[in-house]
């Protein structure tokens, strides 16, 4: 018998020592006890000796005849009990300890625990990340409180003063939005390559409460088209805040807030810019909701951008980041644990991809999302806005948006240029795919043999149910039919637990550390006229300085890795034990490797770099 452990004194506050250490024991046994299929490991008090918990990676068992049984674990035991493992190439029902509890009425399930001390230590951090998100945070807030930004609730006096704001803390792209902010090429290059490039889509009619017209845009298409032969040829594209509408706001500090549900028109031009060509700032049109357009004065103009970056903070960080990023992997987790074995060929697959996704998403729901939190102190719809929104996103949430491909097609941008979250995410998912397939082959031979899976069938059926709250109309699954129906799915969890969160969640200081380019709130109704912005107005409409201060802190601890990284593709843990995954793990690596190359040689030549979703830099989970 070979133990390989890793032995934890994790005692101090100071460190972390980890020490490798494999066992080998030779354990008599008068009969031949044929297939090993279960052993059990006993961690019992020694001495004196203080308790301690133990990190135990893998048995592996060699009998007489030369055949040997590999036991995964890859878990602490904690405490004196016994611990089962099942052969990692048989298949068994196991029962789990997880169970689902409900944060918000219409939000999907999640883990029934009220705080992390409550999460077993397979789903919390390591000590060292967990002081590294603590002294990211108390260095953050130290540095405005030195600065003497923490607390004030006075208007910014200048737009100078706003780039004082984590002047150490600096970014190339942060750096390259301070100086571009204002400009229409890059408030359409955002929609394609910044934190939330899922929302823009191709517009083939004029929607009946956007009413645009040829006399309004004609001077920014130029003399030799049209909006109608625009869009007929397919440059014409929108984003839509709807959902928006009729959310409610907050006050902070007794003053109300404010938001809009806007709708932006973008055209492609000649150059392969998304330019925006006019704007909208409510649902409904009228007199008092004019079309905002770039031929306006510079202020109005500059206000109406800014009411629409206004609207994308709030669908990307509610919608886009956590609920389709964050709280459906949730669910994937936990169905995960509930309903396959460890030696489930499924739970193999999947298990590296939800690493500390428990952690982080009760760390959200105890400190960021709760009563008198972040959320109601520094943005515009405060926690109980935020509970609305979310459900909302919920009853609307597709499955096929959270599909690459079937994404871009359904939205038409699948000839968009210079869309690099498109088309780096477009090759790692076919990467997913092609590792995914393999695997799924491997071992499920036909059809039959995933229709008469009981374990693979309660596990989508929990996802539909928890996840998708069963609704049809969203598209997805309830049962598994076909290995192209699995194989589809598993690889819409990878690259949704991987490459989108990365998409989405990375780039977030980078893009919001110049604040008037994404403002969390507006402390100023939103113009009914045209011609009365003006730069100070529109700094007396910007959050102030002690909302836009918090707001930094959390988007600068949570845009970066805290340490123990596991990039995409690197699985140290061996749950498969069989050759043929082995290889086909090889090859996504490789290929991997190759699409993270082919990044960095693009990005070798571009004013801003596109990075957020190379392989090199994304991790296999959600783990910030």
């Amino acid at each position: 018998v070979i133990c390989k452990s890793d032995f934890c004194n994790s005692g101090t506050v100071c460190s972390l020592i980890f020490s490798l250490q494999v066992d080998e024991y030779d354990i008599p046994c008068e009969q031949d006890l044929g297939p090993l299929v279960l052993i059990r490991l006993h961690k019992e008090k020694y001495l004196f000796f203080p308790e301690d918990s133990w990190y135990c990676s893998y048995v592996r068992v060699t009998n007489p005849q030369g055949e040997t049984f590999h036991f995964p674990s890859y878990q602490w035991l904690e405490g004196y009990k016994t611990l089962n493992l099942r052969e990692g190439t048989v298949v068994r029902a196991v029962l789990s300890r997880h169970s689902y509890g409900e944060y918000a009425p219409g939000w999907p399930r999640c883990h029934n625990v009220s705080d992390v001390d409550d999460l077993d230590a397979n789903s919390k951090y390591l000590f060292s990340m967990s002081a590294v998100f603590a002294v990211r945070a108390v260095k953050s807030e130290f540095e405005l409180r030195l600065k003497g930004f923490s607390g004030l609730r006075d208007s910014w006096k200048t737009l100078e003063d706003i780039r004082k704001v984590f002047w150490f803390n600096k970014t190339p792209v942060s750096e390259y939005v301070t100086e571009h902010w204002m400009d229409d090429d890059f408030f359409g290059y955002q929609y394609l390559n910044g934190v939330n490039p899922v929302m823009i889509r191709k517009c083939t009619q004029i929607p009946d409460n956007f009413p645009v017209t040829q006399e309004m845009v004609g001077g920014c298409l130029g003399t030799s088209t049209s909006l109608q032969e625009e869009m007929k040829n397919g440059n014409i594209f929108i984003v839509d805040y709807k959902i928006l509408d009729g959310i409610p706001t907050c006050e902070i500090e007794g003053k109300p807030q404010y938001i809009t549900a806007p709708l932006c028109m973008f055209h492609l031009n000649s150059k392969g810019q998304m330019m925006p060509l006019a704007i909208q700032l409510q649902q409904t049109p009228g007199a008092a909701n004019p079309i905002f357009l770039p031929t306006d004065r510079k202020w109005d103009w500059t206000l109406a951008k800014i009411w629409v970056r206004l609207a994308n903070f709030h669908v990307h960080e509610v919608n886009t980041h956590l609920l389709e990023a964050h709280f459906m992997a949730e669910v994937y987790a936990m169905a995960t644990l509930r309903h396959l074995p460890m030696c489930h060929p499924i739970f193999k697959l999947l298990i590296p991809h939800t690493r500390y996704i428990f952690h982080i998403n009760t760390l959200a729901r105890t400190s960021l999302l709760k009563a008198g939190g972040l959320l109601d102190t520094s943005t515009s719809t405060g926690r109980d806005g935020m509970l609305q929104l979310l459900a909302r996103g919920t009853q609307t949430v597709k499955y096929s948006s959270l599909c690459l491909p079937d994404d871009l097609k359904e939205r038409g941008v699948t000839e968009v240029p210079n869309y690099y979250y498109k088309e780096d995410g477009m090759r790692i998912w076919t990467a997913i795919e092609k590792y995914v397939s393999g695997v799924v082959g491997f071992y499920y031979k036909s059809d039959s043999m995933i229709k008469d899976d009981k374990e693979l069938q309660a596990w989508i059926q929990e996802i539909f149910k928890e996840a998708f709250l069963s609704r049809k109309d969203s598209g997805a699954p309830s049962s598994l039919e076909t290995a192209a129906e699995l194989i589809k799915f598993l690889s819409m969890i990878i690259y949704c637990c991987s490459i989108r969160h990365a998409a989405v969640n990375s780039g977030q200081f980078d893009f919001a550390a110049w604040m008037p380019n994404t403002p969390a709130t507006m402390r100023q109704p939103p113009p009914k006229v045209k011609g009365t912005a003006s730069l100070e107005s529109i700094l007396d409409t910007l959050p102030d300085v002690s909302s836009t201060c918090s707001l930094l802190v959390v988007l600068s601890v949570v845009s970066y890795e805290l340490g123990d990284l596991r990039r995409l593709g690197y699985f140290p843990d061996e749950h498969f034990s069989e050759e043929e995954p082995k290889r086909h793990m090889a090859a996504f690596q490789a290929s991997l490797a190759a699409i993270s190359k082919s990044i960095e040689e693009r990005n070798s030549v571009l004013p801003l770099a596109y990075n957020y979703i190379n392989p090199a830099v994304v991790e296999n989970s959600i783990t910030v």
